[in-house]
């Protein structure tokens, strides 16, 4: 492919965050194209450090710039290797919840190790990415095993939304520990990637 055939940019998301970012590219304007990884990947950071290698391997001959929306997400900076040898750059930040949170997250984990972040889409889809992900449907008794070292959740709310707000509730009451809403819109993530998309000084 030419360089006059290549498009702009392409946004590589993960799942978990693809909503928010379609509305970020929506009302800036943005002539970008967005693609997704799986969000489940965050189960094995191993898979989702090569799922990205691979989509970076198609999606760099077809465009000018990929920007990646992805934290680190606990690959302890293998993720940042494979974006060093695509030419790729990343939305700066540990992971999505930090992103979304910032700063109501900024002090929390370090105040209290037994947090644990909820959003939006984990709200959504916790049956799937976490109940039968960790295997949890099939083996009960490892729901303690995954949450015992939890003191009590934080639902980073993107939109007051009623069915989501009693589902976290409902959550809550399953893994018996309280629940604290913040509604932080999209935090630190539509500037973050303003800087990387308005603005390429990388």
């Amino acid at each position: 492919m030419s360089d006059d055939e290549r498009r702009p940019l392409a946004l590589l998301v993960c799942g978990a965050l693809m909503r928010e970012v379609r509305d970020v590219v929506l009302r800036r304007g943005w002539d970008a194209d967005l693609h997704a990884a799986p969000a489940l990947n965050h189960l094995s950071p191993k898979k989702l450090v090569a799922d990205v290698d691979d989509l970076l391997g198609e999606l760099g001959p077809r465009y000018e710039r990929v920007v990646v929306v992805y934290g680190d997400c606990g690959t302890n900076g293998a993720l940042d290797a494979v974006l060093e040898r695509h030419g790729a750059h990343r939305v700066s930040g540990p992971h999505c919840y930090e992103m979304l949170g910032h700063p109501a997250t900024q002090d929390a984990e370090r105040l209290d190790p037994g947090l644990f972040f909820l959003t939006d889409w984990l709200v959504r889809n916790w049956d799937k990415a976490v109940v039968q992900g960790l295997g949890i449907d099939r083996f009960p008794y490892m729901k303690d095993t995954y949450f015992e070292h939890v003191t009590r959740l934080l639902f980073l709310r993107q939109e007051p939304e009623p069915a989501l707000e009693e589902r976290a509730r409902g959550i809550a009451a399953w893994l018996d520990r309280p629940l604290e809403i913040v509604d932080v819109g999209l935090g630190d993530l539509e500037r973050r990637l303003v800087d990387l998309v308005e603005e390429p000084s990388v």
